[in-house]
């Protein structure tokens, strides 16, 4: 009861500042949105990344150019656009409005079906990655249309009827290969989390490392509660009482954890809801990592407020930690993008480790399974934070 009515009293004092609402609400939500926009995440769930080919199709209506238009529209890697006329293809091309232009030329039909194939016309700058990824692609899609047509032409030398039906055959055939490749996804370490690609929302890196920052940056409430209780000599007042010092400092201990969590909660809940951001597809490995975050961020806070030994130092401390945690840890700029000795250096932060186990759940979609490495690291330093709390507090 000791323990529950300290961490009650400074819960109260803490809630009642202005601050605790703007560090742990209304700054990390600001923040969210604004480094989001600046990885671009506000679009990009929107935006087609495939490259603009056009479509001239100078056969008429012909079957097999048609089929061409057929293969091309599916695909993962171009995004066709059918045009009428071929007078800006070039220009466009030159200008980088089209990866590529493709044209199927007059008698593109008859050409194929007579064993002398014709090929496509394709105009692409092939100094550019774009243009020889859509050149490379249309090649694969000509290629395919062909083996098809000498397939059908094997089987079916005459008869219009046999040729058109084993063409379909050949074609549908390329739908179900007899083989097909199988990609898994499996957990990262944090080294190898360095050479991992980047999540194409900015949200699922600006939601958890803003959460993380100002978790650390609304310290400097919880840290003056416990100076302002020295100062008042409240603490000395509560050592002569029946509470010993282990239950002080595990009310201070709950109070910080609890008003972190709560902040936790909320924030999660506005990423999922406000972002889209899919923190609850995986809620037990959000919960775990929530948790083990949350204790690592209370620990150092009742580290800060042992060590301050004024409100002007408990800022100074906390705001020192945010900076220095956040920056180090990958809550600003995603240490996949960094350098090895940066990212090596980076993952000696409690922050990197939640930041790893929070982008396990939105971008790598992995199960509770990837919580538990992050989660043990962060409850690690929460014990080491505790325990020089907790030696500091012998002197008091």
């Amino acid at each position: 009861m000791s323990i529950i009515h300290i961490a009650s009293k400074d819960l109260m004092q803490m809630i009642r500042d202005r601050k605790t609402f703007m560090f742990l609400l209304l700054m990390p939500i600001a923040f969210t949105f604004l480094f989001g926009l600046a990885f671009n995440g506000s679009g990009q769930q929107n935006t087609d990344p495939r490259v603009p080919v056009a479509l001239v199709n100078q056969d008429g209506g012909s079957v097999l150019s048609k089929e061409v238009e057929t293969i091309l529209a599916p695909s993962a890697v171009i995004r066709l656009e059918t045009r009428e006329k071929a007078d800006s293809l070039e220009k466009d091309v030159a200008e980088k409005k089209l990866a590529a232009a493709v044209i199927i030329p007059e008698g593109f039909d008859a050409a194929l079906r007579s064993g002398s194939p014709m090929k496509l016309v394709v105009i692409a700058d092939t100094g550019t990655t774009a243009g020889t990824t859509a050149q490379t692609e249309i090649g694969k899609a000509a290629g395919r249309l062909n083996s098809s047509v000498q397939t059908a032409l094997a089987l079916a030398p005459e008869g219009e009827a046999d040729f058109d039906a084993a063409l379909n055959s050949a074609l549908a055939a390329w739908q179900n290969p007899p083989v097909r490749l199988k990609v898994t996804q499996t957990e990262l370490t944090p080294e190898e989390s360095k050479t991992e690609a980047v999540s194409s929302s900015g949200f699922s890196h600006s939601s958890p490392g803003m959460i993380l920052q100002f978790a650390i940056a609304g310290l400097l409430t919880c840290a003056q509660v416990i100076v302002s209780e020295r100062k008042s000599r409240c603490l000395q007042r509560l050592i002569t009482t029946s509470a010993s010092r282990t239950q002080i400092l595990l009310g201070h201990y709950l109070a910080i954890f609890a008003l972190i969590f709560m902040q936790f909660v909320i924030l999660i809940l506005f990423g999922q809801f406000a972002l889209g951001l899919p923190y609850l597809s995986q809620p037990l490995a959000t919960l775990v990592i929530s948790l083990a975050s949350a204790l690592c961020i209370a620990a150092l806070g009742l580290l800060i407020g042992a060590l301050a030994k004024g409100e002007e130092q408990a800022i100074s401390f906390s705001l020192i930690c945010m900076f220095l945690l956040a920056g180090l840890g990958g809550a600003w700029v995603p240490l996949e993008v960094t350098g090895e000795t940066f990212a090596a250096i980076g993952h000696l932060s409690p922050l990197a480790w939640a930041m790893y186990g929070f982008k396990n759940v939105l971008v790598r979609g992995l199960d509770v399974s990837a919580a538990w490495l992050p989660a043990a690291a962060l409850l690690g330093y929460a014990a080491i934070f505790f325990l020089l709390a907790n030696w500091r507090f012998k002197y008091e």
